[in-house]
């Protein structure tokens, strides 16, 4: 039990991204509310990126950022880095059109409950938007 104890204290950072993108899951899959829905989006995507940057890491390691190499040390892996800051960027791009989408659909049905909206749409259309195919 120690064991498996000893080696979870060693990959905490594996352990807190699962844990975040837990909380992200469950937010998005228990609130109609289009806010909520979009801070839990952010919380998997923020998991997503401690998991590839944790990834990347190495104990011990150093930054590949040197005047003189030292063909001696370990250096730790820039790429999972790299490509975070993109995904970082493409994930704020999506979270404010998303944002603006959720204002849109306030200012057309006055709520930002999900429910509420589809049942509003059915009152209006009598359909619920679904293909009954």
């Amino acid at each position: 039990m120690s064991g498996l104890l000893e080696k979870l204290l060693i990959n905490y950072p594996y352990l807190v991204a699962a844990l975040l993108f837990t909380i992200g899951t469950f937010t998005v899959l228990t609130h109609p509310n289009l806010f909520k829905k979009l801070l839990g989006i952010n919380i998997m995507e923020s998991a997503i990126f401690l998991l590839f940057v944790a990834s990347g890491n190495i104990r011990g390691g150093v930054a590949p950022i040197r005047a003189v190499a030292d063909g001696e040390a370990v250096y730790i892996n820039p790429l999972p880095s790299a490509l975070m800051l993109t995904g970082i960027v493409v994930s704020v791009s999506v979270t404010a059109f998303a944002l603006a989408l959720i204002v849109r659909l306030y200012k057309a049905y006055g709520t930002t409950d999900m429910r509420r909206i589809v049942a509003r749409r059915k009152e209006v259309t009598g359909d619920d938007g679904f293909d009954q195919n």
